[in-house]
């Protein structure tokens, strides 16, 4: 039996360490309406030069950054060319629907997608066609495993919209797993792309916050949508120092969490009756004959928590909380419960 809480549902489950919360306790704050915030700004102009932009801002959330990016780049009756089940489309609550007045045409498959998948999908410019304005690229993609998008597939794309004059956003909330994945850095990664947002409480293990990134100009109009959206903070330098010491202190241990994945892809693989993904980063999809809530339930009763997709899907993510001492007990406990849910048990 587990002696200590696993919890494989997500990266977004972290807990801040002893350190990131001394950083945010000290945090100088300000009014960030005012843009009087200094850890804020500090964070800011940080991310900007990691990411090899003009500026940033700093959100509470990665939906709040793509929603902002949407605002930015298109208006009501427009069409953004995506991935199929991009995060945007199957994770943020219709909000592009709702605020940007948008809508999708889905390519590729399993979230990537090529320069011709977007060259098909774009509508003729005729008036009764809706107006194409924006092709986003998810990397790496939530629903689709954790895949990193191919860089000459996003440099290619980048190409053929800038042609075409139109906006290309990159979501780039798990980018830094891609960048550790690839071994490439994070600036060559969106260097292609007009915006980019970026997410602080996934892998980088910060208690909240997102950014966005661009041009001067897009992240003064972005500031705008911002306040609009009700993100507008006050004192928020509490925040954005553990989003800071995550950015200065816990890029390079990524690389961890793709080993504990790839390990724990590696044992359940060799099971009977289960197929693994592909692991490319420190998402895990698994496919089993056993019923899926069975094992979540009896992984549960063994100190581990998992998610299930499906009736014969399950989810795992591993992150800085999980992929330490202790991870070949959790993988011993999921591979008992995976027996007992396939014995019936």
């Amino acid at each position: 039996m587990a002696t200590r809480l696993f919890d494989l549902r997500s990266d977004t489950v972290t807990r801040p360490s002893a350190a990131m919360r001394a950083a945010m306790a000290a945090a100088e704050v300000g009014d960030d309406v005012y843009r009087e915030d200094p850890t804020i700004r500090a964070l800011e102009e940080r991310v900007a030069e990691v990411l090899g932009k003009a500026a940033a801002l700093f959100v509470p959330s990665g939906t709040m950054a793509n929603q902002i990016a949407l605002l930015g780049h298109c208006r009501p009756g427009d069409e953004a060319i995506v991935g199929k089940a991009s995060h945007s489309v199957f994770y943020e609550s219709g909000a592009p629907a709702a605020w940007t007045g948008l809508q999708f045409e889905q390519v590729g498959d399993g979230g990537l997608f090529t320069a011709d998948d977007v060259a098909a999908a774009i509508k003729p410019r005729a008036y009764y066609c809706p107006r194409t304005r924006l092709v986003m690229i998810e990397n790496t993609h939530t629903h689709g495993g954790g895949r990193v998008f191919p860089q000459r597939d996003v440099v290619a794309i980048a190409e053929l919209a800038q042609r075409e004059q139109l906006g290309l956003h990159l979501d780039g909330a798990r980018l830094w797993n891609a960048a550790a994945a690839v071994g490439r850095p994070v600036a060559e990664l969106c260097a292609p792309c007009d915006t980019v947002s970026v997410c602080f409480s996934k892998g980088l293990g910060a208690p909240v916050g997102s950014a966005i990134c661009g041009s001067e100009a897009t992240i003064e109009g972005a500031l705008r949508f911002r306040k609009m959206l009700g993100g507008g903070m006050r004192q928020a330098g509490v925040l954005a120092a553990g989003a800071l010491y995550a950015l200065e202190h816990n890029q390079e241990r990524l690389v961890d969490d793709h080993h504990a994945a790839q390990r724990l892809a590696a044992v359940l693989g060799e099971l009977s009756e289960v197929t693994v993904s592909d692991v490319e980063t420190n998402i895990i999809h698994v496919t089993t004959a056993a019923d899926a809530e069975r094992v979540v339930s009896l992984a549960k009763e063994r100190g581990v928590l998992i998610a299930a997709l499906g009736p014969h899907q399950l989810r795992l993510v591993t992150h800085l909380d999980v992929s330490g001492p202790g991870f070949e007990q959790c993988i011993a406990a999921l591979v008992e419960a995976h027996h007992e849910a396939l014995d019936g048990g």
